[in-house]
């Protein structure tokens, strides 16, 4: 027989400060202990359910003592879905904690010497701020506290929402999202009841079995809704019933697309999206700009804040109209064609090939001639080669994935050696690896964090980088 493992509890343990993603950290006889859903000044009983040599980790068992500054969650799922983790602590706490995690990053982690990092940007919504939401259909939903399967009636089973954290295969049934301005909650709650009463079968993603798979919504700050229903195999009666039903239903869809994705994952890039009814594209606007996103289109889901990164992005390029630009993972071409009138000339590299092909319909459309666009993965496109044929960068912009730059990317960005760079990155912990690589050859003259995502941990930074001389 195997011995029983012990189960520790900390009991009234302080919460001291936020820690990385999105949880918060205590100590307990000298090691850490990390703890989600947590604000500094609350004293806990934590359970702890994962131990290592120099951490712990655990979950608030019982609160003893809520913090002066704990506020109450103003979403019912709070707790359970994974998203907007710190609505507990005050808006203002987040903004400190996530220029921090950018000081820390940079600096304590990184090594790197840079000046006092500004002030970071707060965002002027912290909720209904998101353009974008993407949902997943699941015949067997993720169960509450206290549910029984085998009580459960059959319809109630299913759910259409977000996937619970570290589980690949739950999905937690969503009522009302407040990351998204209406109909969203409406639309996803037509096509639950619609579905559920003509037994329309839910996808089981272990199985790989059932028929309604996932559901985007994109809104626009006009009111503009794109909807995209993504359908595990076509059964054209079927589907033609429901998209008929949610047009008449949602008269402001104003583009309605499906996919038929037959394939194990739920990634669209490789996928057709057919439009079925409405315009192809919606569009939104900044500085008289006028910018067409497609159902596979990369563009800011915080629309709002996204002009203010773009005009911190602009600001730090310090363009006076003869330079050529570079605007590497250019996307829909939006940061490309937003900074082009301070410029002679861009050029906007990106991978995915419809962004680039809206990302020259939006140039025509606004009557840009200084912008080209290029599709194709960004180690194979930016080569000496290519900077040869179409010109040397006097500057470049970088707004790359999580992930950073390749080191390929980062070693033809130095052989071009532009006068300046302005790297824009969701990641601060991958920019400063990439900011390592160039700081033999660069100053990082300012750092700007911009909070693009309220309530989560995620955090945009900006940094400009000059050629040392």
């Amino acid at each position: 027989m195997g011995r029983k493992k012990t189960e520790l509890v900390i009991e009234n343990a302080l919460i001291e400060a936020v820690a990385a993603e999105g949880k918060a950290l205590a100590h307990y006889e000298g090691a850490v202990v990390f703890v989600p859903f947590a604000v500094p000044g609350d004293i806990v009983d934590i359970k702890v359910n994962r131990k290592k040599r120099n951490y712990m980790e655990g979950f608030i068992l019982r609160m003893i003592k809520p913090s002066p500054m704990r506020l109450e969650p103003f979403c019912e799922h709070f707790g359970e879905c994974g998203g907007c983790k710190w609505q507990p602590l005050p808006y203002e706490e987040q903004l400190k904690a996530k220029q921090q995690q950018v000081y820390d990053q940079l600096v304590r982690i990184g090594h790197l010497d840079i000046p006092p990092i500004s002030p970071i940007i707060g965002s002027e919504l912290t909720i209904r701020y998101r353009n974008k939401l993407e949902y997943t259909f699941s015949s067997k939903r993720w169960l509450h506290n206290g549910e029984n399967t085998e009580t459960i009636a059959e319809n109630d089973r299913c759910g259409l929402g977000f996937h619970v954290g570290k589980f690949f295969d739950k999905v937690l049934d969503i009522r009302k999202c407040h990351l998204q301005a209406e109909p969203s909650n409406a639309i996803r709650l037509f096509i639950k009841d619609y579905a559920i009463t003509r037994s329309l079968s839910f996808y089981d993603i272990r199985a790989n079995s059932g028929y309604l798979r996932n559901l985007v919504i994109r809104t626009t700050e006009k009111g503009n809704v794109m909807l995209t229903v993504v359908f595990a195999y076509d059964d054209p009666d079927s589907r033609r019933e429901l998209l008929d039903a949610v047009s008449e239903a949602f008269p402001q869809i104003s583009s309605l697309y499906y996919v038929v994705n037959e394939k194990l994952n739920d990634s669209l890039s490789d996928q057709e999206c057919i439009l079925y009814k409405g315009e192809d594209a919606i569009c939104e606007y900044m500085e008289g700009l006028r910018f067409r996103i497609g159902p596979k289109s990369f563009y800011q889901t915080n629309s709002r804040q996204a002009y203010k990164l773009y005009c911190v992005t602009r600001e730090l390029a310090e363009l006076k109209g003869t330079e050529t630009v570079y605007d590497l993972y250019t996307g829909t071409g939006t940061i490309a064609q937003f900074i082009s009138p301070q410029a002679s000339k861009v050029i906007g590299i990106e991978y995915v090939q419809e962004a680039i092909a809206d990302a020259r319909l939006n140039a025509a459309a606004n009557g840009i001639s200084n912008c080209e666009f290029f599709a194709g993965d960004m180690k194979d496109v930016l080569t000496a080669g290519f900077i040869e044929e179409h010109g040397h960068p006097d500057v470049i912009i970088l707004d790359p994935p999580r992930a950073g730059i390749h080191p390929d990317v980062a070693k033809v960005i130095l052989e071009a050696a532009p006068e300046r760079m302005v790297y824009v990155s969701c990641n601060p912990a991958s920019q400063a690896r990439d900011l390592a690589v160039f700081s033999e050859a660069y100053e990082i003259r300012v750092v700007q964090p911009v909070d693009m995502f309220p309530h989560t941990q995620h955090v945009e930074n900006v940094c400009s980088l000059t050629r040392r001389k």
